[in-house]
């Protein structure tokens, strides 16, 4: 098992069908004790004891609260001993055009998206730089690479884009520590964001920009995150990989 003996946390990771999930439970397949990180404290709990394994926790944050990322931190770091994973998942998106974004629209999704990132990151460092070990992984999109997807708007793909520098950035700073920091970029991915919300004449035109044909499925981005916290990429930092079946070089 690749996580033998490894703990991780991971941001918004309590909806059933979320990237966030699909990751948690691949990741306690391989070994990790798991701490689920979501808004909504129940939720986090009930995600936890949903996964395979003993051990994991369920806590609630608000990532965009800097003493609530602090206060899940050092409770995943008191119930876990340590923590060598940190996944940041955390996001939300909103379908809106360039002249639609409004003061609330661009404050909500930059601070869950970017902000969440770096304020999760900061509650974990000082633990990690003290264990002189870690593996940041971020979510990214490729909506941060092409300028836009399907539901994201400009503030989204700002948002997204804004991960990849901070990712770059954390790598560079923190490698002397032995934290290694990466992205990943999803593409369209079938989750309970996009449930029921496509027709099916948007689908094929979806469809029809992913030179592998079909929409991507959470354990398909939760095998990069896998690939990214073990010590198979022992090597590997400050890199964004792709999990979009093309859509990018198409």
């Amino acid at each position: 098992m690749l996580l033998n003996h490894k703990t991780a946390l991971i941001t918004g990771a309590a909806s059933a069908r979320g990237l966030g999930k699909a990751t948690a439970k691949l990741f306690a397949e391989h070994g990790a004790r798991i701490a689920i990180l979501d808004l909504n404290a129940e939720a986090a709990r009930t995600a936890a004891a949903d996964l395979p394994g003993e051990g994991h926790i369920g806590l609630p944050c608000d990532v965009t609260s800097k003493a609530q990322c602090e206060a899940a931190a050092q409770a995943a770091i008191d119930g876990f001993g340590q923590i060598d994973i940190l996944i940041n998942n955390a996001g939300i998106t909103q379908p809106l055009k360039l002249m639609q974004i409004e003061p609330e629209n661009y404050d909500a999704v930059t601070d869950v998206n970017l902000r969440g990132t770096l304020y999760m990151s900061q509650a974990l460092i000082p633990h990690m730089r003290a264990r002189k070990t870690g593996a940041i992984v971020n979510i990214s999109s490729v909506s941060a690479q092409r300028g836009g997807g399907i539901f994201g708007g400009p503030h989204y793909s700002a948002a997204k884009a804004g991960i990849l520098g901070l990712t770059k950035a954390m790598a560079r700073e923190l490698a002397p520590d032995g934290i290694r920091a990466n992205a990943v970029c999803p593409g369209f991915i079938a989750t309970d964001i996009t449930e029921g919300k496509l027709t099916d004449e948007m689908m094929q035109q979806i469809l029809s920009g992913i030179p592998m044909g079909r929409a991507g499925v959470a354990s398909d981005v939760a095998g990069c995150c896998l690939f990214l916290a073990s010590d198979l990429s022992a090597y590997v930092t400050g890199s964004e990989v792709d999990v979009n079946g093309g859509s990018l070089i198409h």
